[in-house]
């Protein structure tokens, strides 16, 4: 199996964000831009970093599909292996993306993102919230390669999406560390064996003294190293 860590890089400077992904490169799958460090330091911190690793781009497009579907285009340029959009944006939107992220890689001669889409945010909680099996299918039947879900979702959406469809997992913290403003989380562990692709890690390998130490103490614990 590949390297499942997905490591949040969640700063607001770029220098920092570089530093982690020099750290980190080679002992991490893949590195994840969000919405701090791009809205601080926009398309510049995809093309400084992804020398060092895959980048999975946590943009969580939403809106209607004609301008998700320009965004797209415009993230489609960067070269980013994984760029996210909210589920909750419907089919037309999902398809728009996908769309879109083909049309700029295939401008800039890179490979298109794949684009996964959101269910519901691993900070939330509570009845009512929308069925992330239902979203994950119809994302994944408007041409999304996948979903990001997340806690006791991620065995239900496998079954529902079959072995093909990507599962990225964000929350995910290994046994003994803080869960901070994560409600819906797993171990590594626990995450890959009810079907995650990718776990997204941040704090507890980020905040380490030993950022690459620390990635590594997780895959030797998941038998990977």
């Amino acid at each position: 199996m590949r390297n499942p860590i997905v490591a949040a890089l969640d700063v607001s400077d770029l220098a920092e964000a570089e530093r982690l992904a020099k750290e980190l490169s080679g002992t991490v799958g893949m590195l994840k831009v969000g919405l701090e460090l791009f809205t601080a330091a926009g398309p510049e911190a995809v093309l400084r970093l992804r020398p060092h690793a895959p980048l999975f781009l946590d943009l969580k497009l939403h809106d209607i599909p004609n301008t998700v579907g320009r965004a797209a285009r415009n993230v489609g340029r960067l070269g980013g292996s994984l760029l996210t959009v909210h589920a909750l944006g419907g089919e037309a939107m999902v398809r728009a993306a996908v769309d879109g992220a083909a049309r700029g890689a295939e401008e800039a001669g890179v490979e298109p993102p794949r684009i996964v889409a959101v269910t519901v945010l691993s900070s939330l909680a509570g009845e009512g919230l929308a069925s992330p099996s239902s979203l994950a299918f119809e994302a994944v039947a408007a041409g999304a390669a996948g979903v990001v879900v997340s806690g006791e979702d991620v065995r239900e959406v496998r079954q529902v999406l079959g072995p093909t469809a990507l599962l990225v997992v964000p929350g995910i913290r290994p046994a003994g560390s803080a869960n901070g403003d994560q409600v819906r989380v797993l171990t590594p562990a626990e995450a890959l064996e009810a079907g995650a692709d990718h776990l997204v890690i941040g704090r507890p390998i980020t905040g380490a003294p030993d950022p690459a130490a620390a990635a590594r103490a997780i895959l030797r614990d998941l038998g990977m190293a």
